[in-house]
């Protein structure tokens, strides 16, 4: 049992500075990337934009679609309405 910790003592000198290292270097980044995770949320990418704007014309372009077959429905009622044969 002491031969084992007599093993153990050194390599655990060697390691665990390294943790208490990591751990130190992680406290001290640690606000620095919850500033930059904040300011990744504040702001819009351009590809995002890019896509965000591309939803926005498709939604508006079958808006628009919408609109068109339905004015064309209510014309050719109309037109039926008022005895055409021809209403196309």
């Amino acid at each position: 049992m002491t031969k084992l910790l007599w093993i153990a003592a050194p390599l655990m000198l060697i390691v665990l500075p390294g943790c208490v290292a990591k751990t130190a270097l992680d406290v001290v980044t640690l606000p620095v990337r919850a500033g930059a995770q904040a300011a990744d949320w504040a702001t819009t990418s351009q590809d995002e934009s890019d896509r965000n704007y591309g939803r926005k014309m498709r939604e508006q372009e079958a808006r628009e679609g919408k609109a068109r077959k339905k004015a064309e429905k209510e014309r050719r009622k109309q037109c039926r309405e008022a005895g055409y044969d021809n209403c196309g």
